[in-house]
């Protein structure tokens, strides 16, 4: 388990300024899509950030900034206060302090090779050291602590024999094996079935608290978010128009955009007055 010593700042992961531009090309004319527009945010160590929105607000494009996938129009990414770098070794410095978690777990796990090997690279990039006894060992571990048991019977299979929380639960393993102290987890629970989705998230949090691990938590659910985070931060168009401490978010929410969402969740009380106080703000704007 990781702790933070109580004399120091906690580890911080930090997006400053992002901005994100597609060029898109129709016949002669190129066309710009705005797809993130100047996004800073602090993930601290032991921390749990939400960042919601419905499709097409952003949220992906920012996960995928902040794992190098992307590299940002402008703006920085920030770990610990240093700049992170775009070179290889860079690259891979990080991302052993910086994991993902996909939304889809058959989608982000090769059918082809077993839940051992899937472990086992990660292992074998981040940790060289290790022997293959331990390499295996640790594997098993990780099984262990994503409630995958006996992991005996779980690190010889492949993909398709597992259902998809189970699969999910892989992948978390894995976002786990480098000793990463962030996770970055896009929509980990929208594909699979509802019934299995609280216990992936409840892991999250356990590890979250067990390894003091900071979290991005992405989702278009404001009630998961409420529940799962500590703060939460409402995008849309690439902005990021309301943020705060998740219970007052979702309490007291201050923009329309966080209201229309709410008036579209199942569980917000009072959902009828809010409703109509949505529509008749959105009219008179």
């Amino acid at each position: 388990m990781r702790t933070t010593d109580a004399r120091t700042q906690p580890p911080t992961l930090e997006a400053r300024h992002l901005v994100k531009d597609f060029h898109l090309r129709s016949g002669m004319r190129t066309n710009v899509l705005h797809a993130v527009k100047d996004v800073s945010f602090t993930i601290e160590a032991g921390r749990t950030v939400a960042l919601v929105g419905e499709s097409g607000s952003g949220k992906s494009t920012i996960a995928r900034m902040l794992m190098k996938l992307e590299n940002p129009t402008s703006g920085e990414i920030l770990l610990d206060g240093r700049p992170t770098g775009r070179g290889g070794r860079a690259r891979a410095a990080y991302r052993s302090e910086v994991q993902m978690v996909f939304q889809d777990p058959f989608a982000s796990l090769n059918p082809f090779h077993t839940i051992m090997h899937h472990l086992e690279r990660p292992l074998r990039i981040h940790h060289p050291g290790l022997s293959g006894a331990r390499v295996r060992e640790r594997a098993l571990e990780l099984l262990e602590r994503v409630r995958l048991t006996p992991a005996e019977s779980f690190i010889e299979r492949r993909p398709h024999e597992l259902s998809g929380g189970q699969r999910q639960r892989v992948a978390i393993a894995r976002a786990l094996a480098p000793g990463a102290q962030f996770i970055v987890a896009d929509e980990p629970v929208s594909m699979l079935d509802v019934s299995i989705r609280l216990g992936v998230l409840n892991l999250l949090a356990d590890l979250q608290r067990e390894d003091h691990l900071g979290v991005l938590y992405i989702t278009h659910d404001l009630a998961t978010a409420r529940h799962f985070s500590d703060e939460i931060m409402v995008l849309y168009k690439g902005d990021v128009v309301e943020r705060g401490p998740a219970d007052e978010v979702i309490l007291d929410p201050k923009h329309e955009y966080t209201r229309t969402l709410l008036a579209a969740a199942p569980e917000p009380e009072n959902l009828g007055r809010l409703r109509d106080e949505v529509r008749a703000e959105l009219a008179a704007g």
